[in-house]
């Protein structure tokens, strides 16, 4: 009898490591939770920026949150680039999947979006994220986990009617959607200290794009503020939100460097004026009123970072509630659209013409810990779509993270109003209009309903 009782539990054994990681990862069961963090910084060396760089403003990271229940695994990474390359998401899940048994769906690798993020080649990369969360799982222990929300008004809806130009242009639109919400998830250790918060927050990192330096901009401003509060013994992750029509509400500084790139060039007899100026060019650093504009600039992302990190704070003073018996459950699907290519030029205010083009797709990622829904994917979205995944979501603790394990092929995904605008955003996506919103919140909706209970 002992050896037939032997033989079935290591079938069952077998079995289990045999089944897709998916499906492990979508147990009803809960668990003791353990949590852990860390951050790594990914800062270039100064010889290996680009030609046309002019230094490093402040130090970039990546960094990550690994948690279990004992019954599966989740880790959420933020990394102050641009964007997470496919290769580098996958590579990172396979390595990590392997070693520490973290399933695909249950990583969520954010690019902070800084328009000022270091370029960095794709191994080099996976080992600076693989690092972060190998050092977090590293130190896991038993940790409670609590949710709240603040406010913050560092961001405004950037497409407007410009009544001067007669016609859509990029400014501050005090009247449109904007979601001023922050989502702050709270990981403690049993005697109440905090390991690590993961927050979310609608705004696109542009702040210091005009300086052509290597900086976190905003959000690696806002988790330096938070770390430095508890003398670094905290980790502090930026999760993007659906930013794909939200600015920094302190913009003018790049709006006036702008217009002056603009004008050195015109001098030269070349027209950016619809266009988005490069790089490293066209901007005399010797110029008083460009030093000037660069310096505020630089005030105004610290300033920025110390206003969200301040309301990051002030939820995690008030929110008492906590748990550490939780459930963590995921689930993913790809979402088609039919798509189109554009055919005339020009970065706003005109009639966009185009043609048909082949369908284009986006992967939902789903990650639930405790009743926080995490709803992820890759594309720049307009803050509508998440506003309405909020409404209808039968959880109350519901964030969309953008820019999340890999590039798309959307372009900016709009909401179905918005493709009335001749904005640069909507005029560049390539996804026709009336399809994505709906299919994105729905999309969504039927993970939640695939992983109840």
């Amino acid at each position: 009898m002992r050896q037939r009782f032997i033989f079935i539990k290591t079938a069952v054994v077998l079995f289990a490591l045999s089944m897709p990681a998916c499906l492990l990862a979508q147990s009803t069961e809960r668990g003791t939770l353990k949590a852990g963090a860390a951050k790594v910084d990914i800062t270039p060396a100064e010889k290996e920026l680009p030609k046309n760089s002019f230094g490093i403003l402040d130090h970039v990271h990546a960094r990550a949150i690994v948690i279990t229940n004992g019954v599966t695994s989740a880790a959420l990474v933020s990394v102050d680039v641009g964007g997470i390359s496919t290769p580098v998401y996958e590579a990172v899940s396979k390595r990590v999947g392997g070693e520490f048994g973290i399933p695909a769906g249950n990583l969520l690798i954010t690019g902070t979006h800084t328009h000022s993020g270091p370029r960095i080649e794709t191994n080099k990369m996976t080992e600076y994220i693989y690092e972060a969360i190998k050092t977090a799982f590293g130190r896991m222990e038993p940790a409670k986990l609590s949710y709240g929300t603040g406010v913050s008004y560092i961001n405004v809806n950037r497409n407007l009617w410009d009544d001067e130009r007669r016609g859509w242009w990029e400014g501050p639109n005090y009247e449109g959607e904007s979601d001023k919400t922050v989502s702050v998830m709270i990981f403690r250790k049993l005697n109440g200290d905090p390991i690590a918060v993961y927050y979310n927050y609608a705004m696109h990192a542009v702040a210091a794009g005009q300086l052509d330096m290597v900086s976190g901009d905003a959000p690696g401003a806002a988790s330096n503020y938070i770390e430095d509060s508890f003398d670094d013994k905290v980790v502090a992750l930026w999760s993007t939100g659906a930013c794909g029509d939200q600015n920094p509400v302190y913009f003018q500084q790049t709006f006036d460097l702008r217009d002056i790139r603009i004008a050195d060039y015109a001098a030269r007899g070349e027209d950016i004026s619809n266009a988005m100026p490069p790089g490293g060019t066209g901007l005399d650093r010797n110029n008083p009123r460009v030093a000037k504009l660069m310096n505020q600039q630089k005030q105004i992302c610290l300033s920025m970072g110390q206003m969200l990190g301040e309301e990051v704070l002030h939820v995690m003073r008030t929110t008492k509630r906590d748990e550490n018996y939780v459930r963590i459950a995921s689930a993913q699907k790809s979402v088609s659209f039919p798509g189109r290519k554009r055919l005339n030029a020009g970065r706003a205010g005109y009639e966009g013409q185009y043609e048909d083009a082949d369908s284009v797709s986006v992967k939902l990622y789903y990650l639930q810990i405790d009743d926080i829904a995490v709803c992820a994917l890759g594309s720049e979205v307009f803050n509508h779509i998440a506003n309405r995944l909020k409404k209808e979501s039968p959880f109350a603790r519901t964030m969309m993270v953008t820019l999340t394990n890999g590039w798309t092929n959307t372009g900016y995904i709009p909401n179905d109003e918005a493709y009335g605008y001749q904005t640069f955003e909507v005029l560049s996506s390539r996804v026709k209009p009336g399809y994505a919103e709906s299919g994105i919140v729905n999309g969504f909706l039927d993970l939640m309903q695939e992983t109840k209970y």
